[in-house]
């Protein structure tokens, strides 16, 4: 008997369909004894088991995937942050973010887990419905472009204009620059909608001068002129020729005093006129330059320029009659002509000669050239002369020597100056 109950208990379990990974089952007994439907669990591995309506219910555990009543292994993900940045979590898998999410000819953009959809370019629409081939003018329908203004597409790009005879902003507006003087400048006028000198070409006469006073312009021949200023301004002189003897020069087409007004030269200079030509120069007591300014005569200006030769020097003196002029006199250690080129001398100094030489005049000299008496001998050692009387002579051999009688012979001798004397006995 127990047996059969239970063949019968068992016969009575209606399995139901398998529905989004659960599977539902129907533990409607023969007998009226209620069991819990999940014990022992109907369900596969890795699966959960719910009583719902006293039936139980399979499903996979959460992230993961397969038939509950049997096998559900781990799923790929949990949630899109367990994906690449362009794919989303379905179904516990990694999918392509963009798959089905855009519309026709649209471009999908994955960017955090999220497809971004956009048309391409020339192309126009809704990017989650459809894109379609964009005609370039439609871009200037509705105009971007403000008031008075006109839109064209250059180079797949709307540009906006302001409409002939208007100004402004294109793309918030345009209007006339004018509708009347009022709106201008003081030195202006409307004309034609846009502002304008009052003084444009032909207001006045091309030498008259132009002043505007509350949108008008007033026209008046320049100082000097003569004439019509709306017609010709005639100048006062045209050439030198056309200018008054008091006035010589025409400048500016002026007649003037070119000396006139103490600018032309320089402090302290003279400035006189020659026909129309203004000369300076500085008064006979100054020197310096007439267009700069002129300064009373000093001793050192008889060298500038300096009249001296190459290798010689100025220096300011006087001539025999007590007048300045300047002295040339060539460089120490040179010797020539000061006023013409002065070269460099022989020696300086004695050692620059030989041993019987002295440096005299910057030229080697023989030490004994002058330095001994009549009738005297001078012998040079190491650049010293020493005089002597001759054998059978005696006397001061630096002034004579005479025929000797009985008495005694001497020398002297000169070095640098100095005179040395060698008394012989006889």
């Amino acid at each position: 008997m127990t047996a059969c109950l239970r063949m019968l208990g068992l016969m009575a379990v209606t399995i139901g369909s398998i529905s989004q990974g659960m599977i539902v089952y129907n533990p409607v007994s023969y007998t009226t004894r209620f069991t819990d439907p999940c014990s022992p669990t109907p369900c596969g591995s890795n699966t959960q088991c719910r009583v719902v309506g006293e039936r139980a219910v399979c499903s996979c555990l959460p992230g993961h995937w397969g038939n509950p009543s049997t096998y559900c292994q781990r799923g790929e993900c949990q949630d899109s942050n367990e994906c690449s940045n362009n794919k989303v979590c379905r179904n516990s898998k990694c999918e392509d973010v963009c798959i089905g999410q855009c519309g026709r000819n649209a471009n999908c953009t994955p960017r955090n887990h999220i497809a971004v959809c956009s048309c391409p370019e020339r192309y126009t629409g809704d990017p989650l419905v459809g894109c379609r081939q964009m005609d370039p003018q439609e871009q200037c329908h509705p105009s971007p472009c403000g008031q008075n203004t006109k839109c064209e597409v250059i180079n797949d790009v709307p540009v906006c204009s302001c409409l002939p005879g208007y100004n402004g902003s294109p793309y918030s507006g345009c209007r006339h620059e004018c509708e009347s003087d009022y709106e201008c400048g003081s030195t202006q006028v409307c004309q034609q909608y846009k502002c304008t000198s009052a003084c444009g070409a032909g207001t006045c006469a091309p030498t008259a001068i132009c002043d505007v006073y509350n949108h008008r312009a007033s026209c008046s021949c320049p100082k000097g002129y003569f004439g019509d200023p709306y017609v010709s301004c005639r100048a006062e002189c045209q050439t030198h020729g056309d200018c008054p003897s008091d006035r010589p020069a025409c400048l500016g087409e002026r007649c003037v005093d070119p000396c006139a007004g103490g600018s032309v030269c320089g402090v302290n200079a003279n400035c006189e006129t020659k026909g129309a030509t203004p000369i300076c120069s500085c008064p006979r007591t100054m020197t310096g330059d007439p267009f700069v300014r002129c300064r009373p005569f000093e001793p050192a200006d008889l060298c500038i320029p300096d009249p001296c030769g190459e290798n010689a020097r100025c220096q300011p003196g006087h001539d025999s009659t007590g007048k300045e002029r300047p002295v040339c006199s060539c460089l120490p250690g040179y010797v020539g002509d000061a006023l013409v080129r002065c070269r460099r001398g022989e020696c300086t100094v004695d050692i620059e000669c030989r041993y019987d030489q002295a440096c005299v005049d910057y030229k080697c000299t023989n030490v004994c050239n002058g330095q001994c008496g009549v009738d005297a001998e001078c012998t040079a050692r190491n650049r010293v002369a020493t005089c002597t009387c001759p054998p059978g002579y005696s006397g001061d051999a630096l002034s004579r020597c005479y025929p000797k009688s009985n008495g005694s012979t001497g020398s002297r001798t000169t070095y640098n100056g100095r005179v040395y004397y060698n008394n012989k006995k006889k």
